[in-house]
């Protein structure tokens, strides 16, 4: 059976990325390989073990473009609102907290954030199947 491991991302300003995913997500550098041209930084924090690579290449002079078929990263929270309470204050604009119902019953409570590169981060409160 396959176990997913890492999702990477390029980003343009390494250090700011590092601040905006310690601050927001609370995810700490678990291995860093700098290299001639690109450095790999892999983040995680103790609530598991699959992990965010962050790939910056030395030589990028503009930001990246996402193109038409990136989605979103996701992660789970104890409290969408006291998340979201969270990030404005760090100066990060997270959207509003909105809820999915179906037939009456809650699916999810989730607000999105735009991380420096204008990757989205979808903030799921823990509920059903979102653990």
């Amino acid at each position: 059976m396959a176990k997913a491991i890492h999702s990477m991302i390029r980003v343009f300003d390494l250090d700011r990325s590092l601040s905006f995913y310690q601050q927001a997500l609370d995810l700490n550098i678990a291995e860093r390989l700098d290299f001639d041209d690109f450095t790999l930084v892999y983040l995680r924090n103790d609530e598991n073990d699959f992990e965010l690579e962050l790939t910056h290449n030395h030589n990028q002079t503009e930001p990246y473009s996402h193109g038409s078929g990136y989605g979103h990263l996701a992660v789970c929270v104890d409290s969408a609102a006291a998340s979201q309470e969270k990030l404005t204050k760090l100066g990060y604009q997270p959207a509003e907290v909105k809820e999915f119902h179906r037939d009456n019953q809650l699916l999810a409570r989730f607000f999105f954030v735009t991380d420096p590169d204008g990757y989205k981060i979808e903030f799921l409160e823990k509920h059903g199947r979102y653990q």
